[in-house]
């Protein structure tokens, strides 16, 4: 961890281009470095073991193996990690397609999103007991992987699509059921962050132009968060924390919220990050520690929020160049050690930071 940021980023991924001489480094994703997040998946979404499941037993008959239970997302140590690992695939598949695992990410999409595994899926949701199931992260994370699938204009991805369709009707109609209920947001920098799970759900619900589930969602970001002020961001991070509520909170607001009214709601939710920009990156002490290496996540997202918000404040925004390059502070910070030869990260971080990367190159930076 002594090594120097620049030498260790091309190292650990070669092919992350950084410009660091420039105000505003830019953290860009090649072919090459789209193939090592590749590897790290493709290590994973086929490795049953070890394996946490979330599995409430009705029955002798239901001690069963991850596999069994999960035919389609039993690897990666846990049902989201599997999920969003298939969505990197899918995203990384779509964006670079002569990939050097082209064929076997294909291969792997194939043989888990085949219609009898989703059906097992499916089936899973629906017995006694599984009402919160990977709520609300895992649902969201099987929404992302759909929205991914119907935006990508390729025959494959549309079988892909249709064959998963199924699992997200369900989720969806799963949250169009819970969300009424939910009076109060969960501000957690964990897995049942409310904020994190509606805005993947919403970019879904925007690419399959489901027009109830986005009201819903709209309707409860509002609510959840309409009236926040002072955000709470200086007690954060909490010690295994992998999300901010605070700034995934406000990214979430930058999607919701016209331009103008999300400017002047984060102006009283985060006065004094948006007076002077800047915000410590988490210091990871142990990579090796399945809960400390959350923070290696949090600085990903963290970076991954900063991003969107400055890009919803606009270039004249005077602070914007700050929370950039505090974004880009808190990438540096742990980029360079996603690939730790430790499978309590390896399994799951490599998404957090491609689409903290897909963020950092995203339309958002240039939202006037």
């Amino acid at each position: 961890m002594g090594m120097p940021f620049t030498k260790a980023l091309f190292y650990a991924v070669p092919a992350l281009a950084l410009q660091a001489n420039t105000p505003e480094s830019e953290l860009k994703l090649d072919a090459a470095g789209a193939s090592h997040f590749a590897k790290l998946a493709l290590k994973c979404v086929r490795q049953e073991y070890p394996n946490k499941l979330d599995h409430v037993m009705n029955g002798a008959e239901e001690v069963r193996s991850p596999k069994a239970l999960h035919p389609a997302f039993y690897g990666c140590f846990d049902w989201h990690s599997s999920v969003h690992g298939h969505w990197m695939l899918v995203k990384l598949l779509r964006d670079f397609p002569e990939l050097p695992e082209a064929k076997e990410i294909r291969a792997v999409l194939d043989e888990n999103l085949a219609p009898d595994r989703i059906a097992l899926e499916v089936a899973y949701f629906v017995q006694p007991n599984r009402k919160s199931f990977e709520r609300t992260y895992g649902w969201a994370w099987l929404l992302k992987l759909a929205a991914e699938l119907r935006a990508w204009d390729s025959p494959d991805a549309r079988r892909w699509s249709a064959n998963l369709q199924p699992l997200a009707d369900r989720v969806a109609a799963a949250l169009m059921e819970f969300l009424p209920k939910q009076t109060y947001p969960i501000r957690t920098g964990v897995h049942p962050n409310t904020a994190f799970s509606l805005s993947l759900s919403l970019d879904y619900a925007r690419v399959a132009r489901d027009s109830r589930l986005e009201a819903l969602l709209i309707e409860r970001a509002r609510a959840y968060y309409g009236k926040d002020r002072n955000g709470p961001i200086s007690w954060e991070p909490g010690g295994e924390d992998f999300l901010s509520p605070c700034l995934e909170e406000s990214a979430l607001m930058a999607k919701v919220l016209p331009k103008l009214e999300f400017r002047l709601w984060v102006v009283v939710f985060l006065p004094k990050l948006l007076k002077d920009g800047v915000l410590a990156p988490a210091v990871v002490s142990d990579r090796t520690d399945p809960k400390i290496v959350h923070l290696d996540g949090l600085n990903l997202s963290r970076a991954r929020c900063l991003y969107a918000i400055s890009g919803a404040l606009g270039p004249r925004y005077p602070r914007r160049k700050a929370l950039l390059q505090t974004a880009d502070a808190h990438a540096r910070h742990s980029l360079p050690f996603i690939s730790s030869g430790s499978y309590e990260g390896e399994h799951w971080l490599g998404s957090f930071a491609v689409q903290m990367l897909e963020a950092r190159s995203g339309p958002s930076k240039n939202i006037e």
